[in-house]
């Protein structure tokens, strides 16, 4: 989803500063003449009558019949596709892609995962949008354009979308309609003034009608070189009922193409990809920058002992909530701490299946420790919990997406302060980051704080402050009984320390209480290999809902 106005408290391309706020801004500077607008002695004047781009988001499967109608029309569209997202449930596959592109549409970058690039590193930011052009490079589409997730940008993402090789990149919500920016201009200039911020307007949506769309060209058309209208599709549904926003009906849809169509004859507006539009060669794919891994010896987590508090999660900085399966969990930063002044205890009731966890986040290297493949590691977590706990380990690969890997055996319900350590089996040849975290597959609660990764093969290899020094936080055990005991929601308000947290990102894992396929007894783990689940990224899009 691509909301078009940043609320006050999102980090967008402009600080602080609302979408719409901007546009009275804007606005204010064109009527003095601070700024050159449509029609002025600008890149305007080399634009004759209006230009309509029809562009898609995220890569949602139901797009395809409306490329299809385009098609039917000779119209072609620019698809802005998550690369991350292809191939799940809902989304576009590879081979629909593959026609798209077949039939003369355009492909575009909008990253890997879909995050908001501002509130990332400038590092991360150059993964998510580098990375997503390598993918599509490796899958023989290469893209030359960008759309930013939820329109969101600073100057620094805008200079790494430009670095990345992309020739432009597309904002939202600066250009008039009724629903924002009132005051806006009606069409960005061609070519336009900033091509790594091009001005479109915000969204369409279900209160959009179908006069809404043709006001959208018209009011471009009523001006002289009436510029470039870029409009922003993600959901066409039949029925409204039960779609997920942003959406329009196809009903509405395809009865804007049918009018769109003669205009080009009767008005002169024509229908173009963006890339028909910005122009320019496609540059070769370049990979993002690469983090190094930790020497031996050196703690690979970030913030280990929970200490920076990330107040748009509730959790610390680095850290996501994950789970899957039928339960309830929260999470909640608390005072109970092994060292220093912060841990987080994680409470599951109503559990039937499935797990949860507080695992490092699952990116592309701003938290996640990168590894070296055929390399072991000894991890180390510190907890206090009511019931058995084992460790899920996850691994990234190059274009991004994460796999389930192999768990640990169980570890035994503590009191007090335990270290659970285990040694990881030889890294997958094609991985290039681990993250992992203590689970709860049954009722209960689990208090966890002091994470270690450290490269080699013993648990002597973790930092000795997070090691045992009194024999009553010894290492804790693994889970030998014979059965397991009867058990006893980025971009909202800002959280507080304590505050219950119970939105989580669909980070999947074996049933810990279930035997794997090869009948292997769950105390003892699951091995690499015999658990295959389908790889995935941590998104917003996958789990809104």
């Amino acid at each position: 989803m691509t909301p078009t106005i940043c609320p006050p408290s999102a980090p967008g391309r402009f600080g602080t500063l609302p979408r719409k706020m901007l546009a009275v801004l804007v606005t204010a500077a064109l009527s003095v003449g601070l700024l050159v607008g449509i029609g002025g002695a600008s890149p305007a004047s080399a634009a004759t009558g209006t230009i309509v781009s029809m562009t898609f988001d995220d890569a949602n499967a139901d797009q395809m019949p409306a490329a299809q109608y385009m098609a039917s029309k000779g119209m072609k569209g620019t698809f802005f596709l998550v690369s991350g997202f292809i191939g799940f449930p809902g989304y576009m596959t590879l081979a629909n892609v593959q026609s798209l592109v077949a039939a003369g549409h355009e492909i575009a970058g909008h990253t890997i995962s879909h995050p908001d690039l501002a509130t990332l590193s400038t590092d991360e930011a150059t993964r998510q949008i580098c990375n997503d052009r390598v993918n599509w490079a490796n899958w023989g589409i290469p893209v030359a354009n960008f759309a930013y997730p939820f329109a969101s940008s600073t100057p620094a993402v805008e200079t790494a979308v430009q670095g990345c090789g992309e020739n432009s990149a597309r904002g939202l919500g600066d250009l008039k309609t009724r629903f924002s920016c009132p005051n806006c201009a009606v069409g960005e200039t061609v070519p336009p003034a900033d091509p790594y911020y091009t001005q479109a307007p915000d969204e369409v949506e279900s209160t959009w009608t179908l006069a809404d769309l043709e006001k959208s060209v018209t009011q471009a058309e009523a001006k002289n070189n009436g510029g470039w209208v870029q409009l922003t599709f993600h959901h066409i549904c039949v029925t409204p009922t039960g779609c997920v926003a942003p959406s329009v009906s196809t009903t509405i849809f395809n009865q804007f193409v049918d009018w769109l169509a003669p205009r080009a004859a009767s008005k002169g507006t024509v229908v173009k990809t963006v890339g028909a539009v910005i122009g320019g060669t496609t540059k070769p794919a370049v990979p993002g920058p690469v983090v190094p891994p930790a020497a031996p010896g050196v703690n690979a987590i970030q913030n280990p002992s929970m200490e920076t508090f990330d107040p748009n999660t509730g959790l610390p900085a680095c850290y996501l909530a994950g789970g899957y399966g039928t339960n309830t969990p929260s999470w909640a930063v608390t005072t109970d701490a092994h060292t220093g002044t912060n841990a987080v205890q994680l409470t599951m009731t109503n559990y039937s299946s499935g797990d949860a966890k507080l695992v490092p986040s699952l990116d592309l290297g701003q938290c996640a420790p990168t590894v070296t493949p055929g390399t072991t590691y000894t991890i180390g977590e510190w907890y206090k919990s009511t019931a058995v706990t084992q460790f899920a380990l996850y691994y990234r690969t190059a274009n991004g997406l994460w796999n389930y890997w192999t768990s640990s055996p169980w570890f035994a319900a503590a009191t007090a302060y335990t270290q659970a350590t285990w040694v990881t089996p030889p890294m997958p040849a094609n991985a290039t980051a681990l993250s992992f975290g203590l689970n709860l597959f049954n009722n209960g609660t689990l208090t966890t704080d002091d994470l270690s990764m450290i490269q080699g093969g013993t648990p002597a290899a973790a930092p000795a402050a997070f090691r045992s020094s009194t024999a009553s936080a010894a290492a804790a055990p693994v889970f030998q009984t014979a059965a397991l005991a009867a058990p006893p929601t980025t971009g909202g308000p800002k959280k507080n320390k304590g505050d219950k947290i119970t939105t989580h990102n669909t980070v999947p894992a074996p049933d810990g209480g279930k035997p794997d396929k090869s009948g292997r007894d769950p105390k003892q783990g699951h091995q690499p290999g015999a658990v295959v689940l389908p790889p995935f990224v941590v998104s917003p899009e996958l789990t809104r809902g």
